[in-house]
């Protein structure tokens, strides 16, 4: 279990005193990796470091992408603070839960904590990339939190949960390392082709059915042997081949 191993990535934030202030509650409780998404705002700026307070060393250190993509891709758990889905329910776990989640996985790899704009939070393409949504509980009749203190949030329980780990289950080693967001990608990417070459998903009238197969795959959680098993599979429906005599 490793905090260097658990990051933060926040998307398209529209005002920099929030990525100091989330800055300085990183720093708070140990966390150090903090990655923007096409921030709203030209990065590095002073009123960012004016609001990290002490925490200028996680500013310095701070990665600046274009897409969430290249923010989780090396990562093999990554959960999305915002509600849920309309159209199809997400896994869902409250603060607490996730946090717990995100240290056992980070004994292994890469994590990451995902958090949307001020206004308008995740879009749901960046939802299918999360294995978890993860929800802060509050008072219901004002249950907006300011994503400075969403990450104050998420930052504390990941810390308590890190002086608990010695309580927490840990995974049973497995074989395989698990599979990473950039190769999860590939196989949604894969199934949609492959799909369309053997007449089960018409392009022009997709439905829900590749947001319900990153729904079933996000929730496994599969581990690199499962996606080769998964590849092949898939690559052999593409091109299949004549069955094997009994006798070969």
């Amino acid at each position: 279990m490793s905090y260097e191993n658990i990051r933060v990535v926040m998307i398209g934030t529209t005002h920099p005193g929030n990525i100091g202030a989330a800055a300085r509650a990183m720093k708070n409780m140990h966390l150090s990796d903090l990655v923007l998404v096409a921030p709203q705002t030209k990065f590095p700026c002073g009123k960012a470091r004016a609001r990290a307070s002490g925490a200028i060393d996680v500013l310095e250190n701070t990665r600046v992408v274009d897409d969430l993509a290249s923010a989780i891709d090396d990562c093999t758990l990554v959960a999305g603070a915002s509600a849920r889905l309309r159209a199809i329910p997400w896994p869902v776990k409250d603060a607490r839960d996730c946090a717990e989640e995100m240290v056992v996985a980070s004994n292994e790899s890469k994590v990451a904590l995902v958090f949307g704009r001020e206004r308008s939070g995740l879009t749901n393409e960046e939802l299918e990339r999360c294995n978890r949504l993860v929800h802060i509980p509050a008072n219901e009749a004002y249950s907006s939190l300011n994503i400075a203190a969403a990450v104050q949030v998420l930052s504390y329980e990941v810390h308590m949960a890190m002086r608990d780990k010695e309580k927490l289950k840990l995974h049973v080693a497995n074989d395989y390392p698990m599979s990473t967001a950039e190769e999860m990608e590939g196989l949604y990417q894969h199934f949609e082709q492959a799909l369309q070459t053997i007449g089960f998903l018409n392009p022009e009238n997709p439905r829900q059915l590749m947001r319900r197969l990153r729904k079933l795959f996000n929730r496994a959680q599969l581990d690199k042997m499962e996606m080769n098993i998964l590849r092949g599979i898939l690559a052999a429906a593409e091109s299949p081949k004549k069955p094997r005599e009994k006798n070969d």
